[in-house]
C-alpha cells in the first residue's frame, strides 16, 4: 500500500484574507498562554495572557472590518472568514476560563466598574458605641503593663 503523494499547503489558522500582524497578535498571544500553563505557580503569567486575549478581541474586530472580502467569497476565503470570525466568537468564553484559572492561583483583580452598590453585610464595620474588649482607655496602645516606658518592642 503506497502512500498517496498529498500537497499540504500550510496556513496558519487558514488566514487567507487577514494580514500578518493578525497572525502575530494571536500566535504572541498563544506563547504566552502556553507560558501561563507551563508555569502553575505565576499569577503574573495568567493576568498577562488574560489581558492578551482582551486585546486579540479588539484588534481581531478591527481587522475582520477592515481586511474581510466584500465581493471576493471564494470557499477558501469563506472558510478562513469562518474559521476567524468562529475564534472570535469563543475568545469570551476562554476569557471566563482564563479568568477563573487566574483566580484558583490566588489573583485577587476584583472587576469594579465604579458603579456604587448597596450591601447588607456589615461584618467588617465596628461599632462606635462598645469599644473592644482589646484595647482599654488605661492601656490605648496596647503595650505590655510591665515592659520598660523607654523600650518599645518592634
Amino acid at each position: 500500500m503506497e502512500i498517496p503523494a498529498i500537497n499540504l499547503k500550510v496556513r496558519l489558522g487558514c488566514m487567507v484574507f487577514l494580514p500578518s500582524s493578525y497572525a502575530w497578535g494571536n500566535f504572541s498571544v498563544l506563547a504566552v498562554g502556553v507560558w501561563a500553563i507551563a508555569q502553575r505557580d505565576s499569577i503574573d503569567a495568567v493576568l498577562l495572557f488574560l489581558m492578551g486575549m482582551l486585546v486579540t478581541i479588539l484588534t481581531d474586530i478591527v481587522h475582520f472590518g477592515i481586511y474581510y472580502p466584500l465581493n471576493d467569497f471564494s470557499a477558501e476565503r469563506r472558510f478562513s472568514g469562518g474559521m476567524a470570525i468562529l475564534n472570535l466568537l469563543l475568545k469570551p468564553a476562554s476569557c471566563f476560563f482564563v479568568y477563573q484559572m487566574y483566580r484558583e492561583r490566588g489573583g485577587d483583580y476584583n472587576i469594579n466598574f465604579g458603579f456604587p452598590t448597596v450591601s447588607r453585610n456589615r461584618d467588617a464595620y465596628q461599632s462606635i458605641d462598645q469599644p473592644d474588649e482589646s484595647s482599654s482607655p488605661a492601656n490605648p496602645f496596647n503595650q505590655a503593663q510591665d515592659s520598660k516606658p523607654g523600650v518599645r518592642a518592634y
